[in-house]
């Protein structure tokens, strides 16, 4: 892992955040903070192409700064700007130099690197509401694109028999296997890939991804379901919400819940 660019937007809105968040994460940033009128957004240095963020910052008339975060100090910094993540009288989400978070029935503690889903972002937050409502207890699960591996190590306190969590980021699955480890899981295996492999059949999937990504491997998403199986998507914008609908309904499977923050979805599916 090497250095990392921090840029950071000052004076947009909420919705302009939400969609910066959108383009950035498709040319490979990892990782964003979002406070009152800023958005910082974590690229690797090797990654950064400043052509493409000067045609952005043109096309919506923004302006930023640029840091450059030296390797060896990138987890000091991370952790000095994560906060607690509190999803209702649910789950909380916090690092483990976090004091215990009364109230709430489920408590993850991450490790807060450089991984998306720590819940901070609407689409995580949104997928942890929707899974509160499912039944997992017994259930084979697959999580695509796992990130920090929150949902995994959240669907396996909530009961799942078995969880295979994937992402196609290194550093993403060691943070992942990190903090499976940190909140005693023994029943999720994290690996590295960027395919959905459709050679076993699952209970409920999950994939916080982004619209290209899930239409990508939809077809063998699909396939992998089983009968009165769960499908679980995130990581859309309300605009997606048609083509994913369309695909996902000509392989049987149709909207049963939507969840909407901040022009963000995450989108329920059954057969």
């Amino acid at each position: 892992m090497g250095n990392y660019i921090q840029i950071s937007f000052d004076g947009i809105q909420s919705e302009q955040q939400e969609l910066l968040i959108a383009f950035l994460s498709e040319a490979g940033y990892e990782g964003f903070e979002e406070n009152d009128n800023v958005l910082s957004a974590y690229i690797e240095e090797k990654n950064f192409d400043k052509v493409l963020l000067n045609e952005l910052v043109y096309k919506y008339q923004l302006t930023y700064t640029e840091q450059l975060i030296p390797q060896q100090n990138w987890n000091k910094f991370w952790e000095s700007n994560f906060q607690p993540v509190v999803v209702e009288d649910f789950v909380a989400i916090r690092a483990n130099f976090h004091a215990i978070i009364p109230g709430v029935k489920y408590e993850i503690v991450i490790t807060p690197k450089m991984s998306f889903g720590t819940g901070h972002h609407a689409t995580t937050y949104m997928m942890i509401q929707q899974m509160r409502e499912l039944d997992f207890t017994g259930k084979s699960v697959f999580d695509f694109g796992t990130g920090t591996g929150v949902l995994a190590i959240l669907a396996e306190k909530l009961g799942a028999s078995g969880v295979l969590a994937i992402d196609n980021d290194e550093w993403s699955i060691e943070n992942a296997q990190e903090n499976i480890s940190y909140n005693k899981c023994l029943k999720i295996q994290a690996q590295l890939s960027d395919t959905f492999q459709d050679t076993t059949k699952y209970d409920i999937i999950l994939a916080n991804i982004n619209r290209n990504v899930i239409l990508g491997n939809a077809k063998s998403i699909a396939s992998s379901l089983k009968e009165n199986g769960r499908l679980l998507l995130s990581g859309l914008l309300e605009e997606d919400e048609t083509a994913i609908r369309e695909f996902f309904n000509t392989h049987n499977l149709f909207l049963r819940k939507k969840y909407s923050k901040n022009s963000w979805i995450s989108l329920l599916f059954s057969r």
